[in-house]
């Protein structure tokens, strides 16, 4: 079936309503027993007995839209030749051509409450716009922007939100107008914007819910943005709700009651209702939540289907081995089948109380920039710098890689060590990431040099790093005054250390090349990834000495879970060993489940470390601290080899956004 070029569907949605949230109507899920394939999709898991895993698919099938159409669409020959309307009575008069094309118009907006936006712009090309009114006119406009912000084409939806202008439009259509203007600005990054439409919306909205959640989208888009552009001096609606989204950022600052009442003053008639913060949440701060139903959203489809299946691999295992008291229902969602808010919405729909996932990066960031959570989201990546209310971040960030490496290496004594990392742009971040963490303990980064990971001869890269090419060149000009000389190549020594980010298969490489160019005495300090996550004492004896801060289920005996590594065997051995510490992390995301209220206050010795919650509601993982001895890891944890436990770091670290 053609499209037009510049309407092309990016993602199959299975309800638009999900996508234009409270823009259109929800469809019925019914739940089915997950299923395995062998292109990775989700695999049926053995459940407690009254327990449920549930994929969701829509009630309505693609076919059922069109033939609730037809009822508008096409006419019938009646018994003496004419024409009548299915469904219609045939002794009726016949409908006038404004009905008709109202009609026409109808089956449009059936077909996308459906989520067929295919079918739905076929069936508005066939309407002549010249036969319209000028209300039908406007009306199809707004259509046409619907179906193309099904498709992801939200820059060419605010283009033709443009050429409508809403007081043509029924007062109904004025608030999708909006709605729709608001989402199309929040899908471009337009928080401003998508806050302005939604000012508008507000004023047109009469539902006591509907005001609540669009207040709460407004002052959400505007908390998001910078200080320094909420700042106003007018005293219009616009300016007041800035003023108060910016109060709102500190809420817990001791003049916010003095504040709040400064901006009552100065904004009297505004239509923000602040009821809500003379009725504060007081739930004791230990109480744990139990959700009954946990939305998963990961990818069983795409590029990264195959890190899906390892997480909700280890997430089943850890749901499967709990007992049968209270245990929640799973919901599985392939992630890559359509748009992160239509997921976030049908979860919701359905009954969620809790998401875990997405994976994707731009999945998050995209369902952060649209979508005010009613409930808590567990996302299983990290972003540096995003922050929103109800949004946890949970990811094998190497954050804390590299913290805890350099943590480690401080500990043991050293002070000024050298950086060798693979010439790549996730090289050049573990770079900043481990300079910044060596900086802020006081230390000093003497050099830094890079290596190709594509070749198996590092000896240049390390002959630079060790400053043996300024040897050499020193030696070539004493030959030249004295002929004969002999030579001694001679290292830098003003190093203690080595930070490496290196795979295993580099490292094994690298390690033996150092100590062929007299840095043996020199200790190493290694990314996790120089660990294939499996002893293998043959080929890791060219790793001895190498000391690195991985995850704890990877280590005999440092989890202390009942899930060990050893006790899930079966379910790991499928995978190849790059995927192993996802199986680890899908079983704290199960874990973590009923503990994000507390985790703050009490960290949860999990799978992939000590997990404790920062004040921007990331998942901080406090790693386990191994040596390679005899090719196999031995733990020595971030205690110092030399003089006990480790001192804190001298300067707070704040990591910046690379």
């Amino acid at each position: 079936m053609k499209t037009t070029k510049k309407m092309q569907p990016k993602y199959k949605p299975p309800l638009l309503c999900a996508l234009l949230p409270g823009l259109l109507f929800f469809s019925g899920c019914a739940p089915v027993a997950a299923t395995n394939t062998e292109s990775g999709a989700i695999q049926e898991e053995r459940n407690a007995p009254g327990q449920e895993t549930l994929i969701t698919q829509p009630l309505i099938r693609n076919d059922q839209p069109a033939q609730m159409v037809k009822l508008y669409q096409y006419p019938t020959t009646t018994r003496d030749g004419g024409s009548a309307v299915i469904g219609m009575d045939p002794m009726r008069p016949a409908l006038s051509p404004v009905e008709q094309n109202q009609q026409h118009l109808q089956s449009v907006d059936s077909f996308i409450q459906a989520g067929d936006g295919i079918t739905a712009k076929q069936t508005a090309d066939a309407i002549n716009p010249a036969e319209l009114s000028s209300e039908q006119r406007a009306q199809l406009s707004l259509l046409y922007v619907q179906i193309r912000l099904s498709f992801g084409e939200a820059e060419q939806a605010i283009e033709d939100l443009a050429l409508i202008q809403p007081q043509q439009l029924t007062p109904d259509n004025q608030i999708k107008y909006f709605q729709s203007q608001a989402f199309a600005y929040s899908l471009t990054g337009n928080l401003l914007g998508s806050a302005k439409s939604r000012i508008q919306l507000h004023r047109l909205i009469t539902s006591p819910d509907e005001l609540k959640k669009n207040q709460a989208a407004i002052l959400e888009a505007l908390r998001l943005l910078p200080d320094s552009e909420l700042q106003s001096n007018q005293t219009d609606d616009l300016a007041g709700w800035m003023s108060l989204a910016n109060i709102l950022k500190y809420i817990n600052q001791p003049d916010f009651s003095a504040q709040i009442n400064q901006w009552r003053a100065t904004f009297p008639t505004h239509p923000a209702d602040l009821s809500f913060l003379d009725s504060p949440y007081d739930a004791p701060k230990n109480a744990s939540f139990q959700p009954k139903t946990i939305a998963l959203l990961l990818p069983g489809s795409g590029t990264f289907a195959q890190a899906g299946k390892a997480i909700r691999e280890g997430f089943m295992a850890a749901y499967n081995h709990t007992g049968n008291t209270a245990k929640p229902t799973i919901h599985l969602y392939d992630s890559e089948q359509s748009a992160p808010v239509a997921l976030y919405n049908q979860a919701v729909a359905e009954g969620a109380q809790l998401i875990i996932g997405p994976l994707d990066k731009e999945h998050i960031q995209s369902l952060a920039n649209t979508v005010t959570f009613d409930i808590p989201v567990l996302a299983l990546n990290h972003i540096p710098g995003l922050q929103k209310n109800q949004l946890y971040q949970f990811s094998l960030s190497p954050l804390d890689d590299a913290d805890q490496i350099t943590h480690k290496a401080w500990a043991d004594g050293h002070q000024k060590a050298l950086l060798l990392i693979p010439d790549n742009a996730p090289g050049k971040r573990i770079a900043n990431y481990l300079t910044e963490d060596w900086q802020n303990q006081d230390g000093t980064i003497l050099e830094t040099q890079t290596y190709n990971p594509k070749e198996t001869d590092f000896s240049a890269s390390i002959q630079k790093l060790l400053n043996l090419d300024e040897s050499e060149r020193r030696y070539n000009k004493i030959l030249a005054l004295i002929p004969g000389a002999k030579y001694t190549p001679r290292r830098r020594q003003d190093a203690d250390a080595i930070l490496l980010s290196a795979y295993s298969a580099e490292a094994r490489s690298i390690n033996p090349q150092l100590q062929f160019y007299q840095a043996s005495n020199l200790p190493v300090y290694a990314m996790p990834n120089v660990y294939t996550g499996q002893v293998n004492p043959s080929l890791d004896a060219d790793l001895n000495k190498i000391t690195f801060c991985d995850t704890p289920w990877l280590f005999n005996k440092a989890y202390q879970g009942e899930l060990a590594m050893d006790s899930i065997k079966e379910t790991w051995k499928q995978f190849p060993s790059a995927y192993l510490r996802l199986i680890a992390m899908g079983i704290d995301a199960y874990n973590l489940a009923t503990r994000l209220d507390n985790l703050e206050a009490d960290p949860y010795p999990g799978a992939t470390g000590n997990l404790s919650l920062t004040t921007d509601q990331r998942i901080k993982r406090k790693l386990t601290c191994a040596k390679f001895i005899d090719g196999q890891p031995e733990i020595s944890d971030l205690t110092t080899e030399n003089t006990g436990s480790m001192p804190e770091p001298r300067k707070p670290v704040n990591h910046a956004v690379y």
